[in-house]
């Protein structure tokens, strides 16, 4: 005679997870980050790295800042900054550890969420699992004021959440032909459903200003012609040999050289998002925007 054993189901495993941390079904309310997300058409323009960086450079200005790693199955900020982290947000999905368990003190005094090593698609979870998982990084938005997304790269729907959850959104290109082709794809992707949209573009490597500003009136020219969108520049970074040097030690290049003309740079991009989006705000907070309704089913 075979005896059945009757195992929890996830949602019930969730369920417990979240009562056993005191995790909120409903974000708290009251001030919280401003979150802004970086993306990019294609791989290698420096995103990750931009990223990390304006993290630093606005920590430097004085904020909180978390710094949390979206490159979803590819989560490597924790090595550009040489912080060995077992733990990430795939241990969060299966419920080993918890958000708070996972968060680490990176470089300058920002808090870092390393990404999901080997997680194909947070939308790969169950609704109940989401939900369980945003909940806990809900509790982020309450302790600083700003939150920095890296998304993964590329035009896909998980990367597309993540950056229309937050509240700018920054294109980044680099000179090379495919980058900016790719940056416009990236454009008419977020803007395909939200028109409204006024998506941020970031010029990366650049070998003059002069350049930077032909690449933004590129992008900028197509976009209102075919798409009807608005695309603003909010800065440009040089080529800069220090960056790859500091990425090669393992060190932000705000810290390991912060006088070189890429370093500069990129603290006038930080400037320029502050004045943009001054720090804390009443505003919807980033993961309650970014979550997904639970089902009427999942009790």
């Amino acid at each position: 005679m075979m005896l059945e054993t009757t195992l929890p189901d996830q949602a019930q495993i969730l369920r417990g997870m979240m009562q056993r941390h005191g995790l909120p079904s409903d974000p708290p309310a009251g001030p919280r980050a401003r979150t802004v997300a970086l993306t990019s058409g294609k791989g290698g323009v420096g995103k990750s790295v931009l990223s990390l960086n304006l993290a630093i450079a606005l920590r430097k200005m004085g904020h909180s800042v978390c710094l949390l790693d979206a490159c979803l199955g590819l989560g490597s900020l924790d090595l550009l900054c040489d912080r060995q982290s077992y733990w990430n947000l795939s241990h969060v999905v299966s419920g080993a550890r918890t958000v708070a368990d996972i968060v680490i003190d990176g470089p300058a005094g920002i808090s870092l969420v390393p990404g999901a090593s080997g997680l194909l698609d947070l939308a790969d979870c169950s609704t109940m699992a989401q939900r369980a998982i945003l909940d806990q990084l809900a509790d982020l938005e309450q302790n600083h004021d700003y939150l920095v997304i890296d998304t993964g790269p590329g035009i896909h729907e998980q990367v597309r959440r993540f950056a229309l959850a937050a509240e700018l959104v920054c294109v980044v290109a680099t000179p090379e032909p495919t980058a900016v082709a790719d940056a416009y794809a990236s454009v008419r992707a977020l803007t395909a459903n939200n028109p409204e949209l006024e998506p941020r573009l970031i010029v990366n490597e650049v070998d003059s200003p002069e350049q930077a500003h032909e690449i933004l009136s590129r992008v900028q020219r197509t976009a209102r012609s075919f798409l009807n969108v608005s695309v603003a520049g909010v800065g440009y970074v040089p080529y800069d040999q220090a960056v790859p040097r500091a990425v090669a030690r393992r060190s932000p290049v705000l810290v390991d050289s912060a006088r070189t003309p890429a370093s500069r740079a990129i603290e006038q991009i930080a400037l320029k998002l502050a004045e943009t989006l001054s720090p804390r705000s009443e505003s919807r907070p980033f993961f309650a925007r970014f979550a997904p309704p639970l089902s009427r089913h999942v009790a």
